[in-house]
């Protein structure tokens, strides 16, 4: 079955005026309890941070924390006494585990764009870590690029501490891929420009697709376009 989220039906926040935010499952003041996750995918925010402005420093716990940035640059500090810059096209894994802080801001003049996600860990109390990596996926063209993973099939990728795996796709208009899967595993995606045509289903910009027993989804761009899949376990048992 695939369930088609239209981009109308995220949830729009705007608590102050330097960001900008769209929660595709709840979040903060955002609770719908038809929407709390997509197996272990607990959180997925598309954020835009304006210049010089940012999130001070704030807690997480027993979460694996996956940011993206897709334009300009992020700086982060945290108590584990990472400092660094994620730049366009870097992935970042934060293992919260038993506890840290952090901060984000955008030190910059130019916006920031980036999508931050949250999964729930296969295990509790884990050592918090840290891990950053220049993947340069946004160059890549009509592949699925993986990005981060639990899965150790997977090789030069960041790692996270769940069964599951994130790629992303630059498709060319008329331009198709494959994505095979089983049974037991469930299938999401986010389309950040351009428009899909999946599994006899269009699919347009901020749009997404949430797929339980596909097992083969045949992707095919009918404008250029950009997204995001994630292959998650559908059973708590693998997460």
């Amino acid at each position: 079955m695939i369930k088609l989220v239209s981009a109308a039906d995220r949830h729009h926040a705007a608590p102050v005026a330097w960001l900008n935010s769209f929660f595709l499952f709840s979040f903060a003041d955002y609770h719908d309890p038809q929407n709390v996750q997509f197996g272990p995918l607990r959180v997925f925010n598309d954020d835009t941070v304006q210049a010089q402005s940012g999130f001070p420093q704030h807690p997480h716990s027993e979460m694996e924390i996956v940011t993206l940035v897709l334009e300009g640059e992020l700086y982060h500090e945290d108590t584990l006494g990472n400092k660094a810059t994620i730049k366009k096209g870097d992935v970042q894994r934060m293992t919260a585990g038993t506890g840290l802080a952090h901060s984000e801001y955008n030190r910059t003049d130019k916006v920031l764009h980036l999508y931050q996600l949250w999964f729930i860990s296969n295990q509790k109390g884990l050592a918090p870590s840290y891990e950053q990596k220049d993947v340069n996926f946004l160059d890549t063209k009509n592949e699925l690029v993986p990005l981060v993973s639990g899965q150790k099939v997977l090789e030069d990728v960041v790692y996270m501490n769940s069964n599951t795996s994130i790629y992303w796709c630059n498709l060319r208009e008329d331009k198709t891929v494959i994505f095979k899967t089983f049974p037991i595993r469930n299938t999401f995606i986010y389309v950040k420009e351009g428009s899909l045509f999946i599994n006899g289903i269009d699919i347009g910009p901020n749009d997404q697709v949430r797929s339980t027993d596909e097992h083969v989804l045949e992707i095919r761009a009918s404008k250029d376009a950009q997204f995001i899949l994630i292959d998650l376990p559908a059973d708590e048992a693998n997460y």
